[in-house]
């Protein structure tokens, strides 16, 4: 377990992916007006009625703002990890891995924030959500929106960030939370960003990041309900 979490999380596999100076401004007004439009629309989203049809069409726009932030950045890596000798593998079980330690560590944290009654509130705020609209149609926005906000803030956001990427697309990402108003999720993004933000550093692209939040967000949408 300790060789697959330090090739995930620190061993940083070699890569040239240096834009150019003119790319790199491009990443960098992208990524910059396109979080302040996520924010807003995530903003909102969160403030509709749980279970309505407006909700869902905001988790799309969403899904598309962030996605769409990405790809016009420029161009994004799927990125690779240390495999067994001396070999680079696309990360795919690590990832995943990975994912559902988090969701160990929310569970247990679950378990200790239902027993204080504000931060209780905040969390059943989320829930709402799912107990009120479609389970399956939740999860496949979940799905989507973990995908698309990968691709923006650990593609397009970090390669857009010359020094410190990992602590900056972190702080971005919890920034952006917080336009919800709740504070557990900005509190959840701080652990998740930066684990992402660290696969993203030593793997050199967006699929173990991806990987990880499907998993993890996936999991906590079906678990949670269950402890509160």
């Amino acid at each position: 377990m300790r060789t697959w979490i330090k090739r995930s999380l620190w061993d940083v596999v070699p890569r040239d992916q240096r834009d150019t100076a003119e790319a790199l401004r491009r990443r960098q007004v992208v990524a910059a007006a396109v979080v302040l439009v996520g924010a807003t629309v995530l903003g909102w989203s969160l403030r509709l009625e749980p279970g309505g049809n407006t909700f869902y069409v905001a988790a799309v726009v969403l899904a598309g703002v962030w996605a769409a932030g990405a790809f016009l950045s420029g161009r994004l890596h799927l990125g690779r990890i240390a495999g067994d000798g001396e070999v680079f593998i696309r990360p795919i079980l690590a990832p995943v891995l990975l994912g559902l330690l988090i969701v160990g560590v929310f569970v247990l944290g679950a378990l200790v924030v239902r027993e204080i009654e504000p931060l209780a509130t905040y969390v059943a705020s989320v829930l709402e959500y799912a107990d009120e609209g479609s389970l399956t149609l939740l999860a496949a926005i979940t799905f989507v929106n973990g995908i698309a906000e990968e691709l923006f803030f650990r593609g397009a956001m970090y390669a857009a960030i010359p020094h410190h990427p990992v602590l900056w697309t972190t702080i971005a990402y919890v920034v952006a939370t917080l336009a919800t108003g709740n504070v557990m999720l900005a509190f959840a993004a701080i652990l998740l960003g930066t684990v992402c933000g660290l696969e993203r550093r030593a793997s050199g692209g967006v699929l173990a990041p991806i990987l990880t939040h499907i998993t993890w967000s996936l999991s906590m949408l079906f678990l949670l309900p269950l402890l509160f």
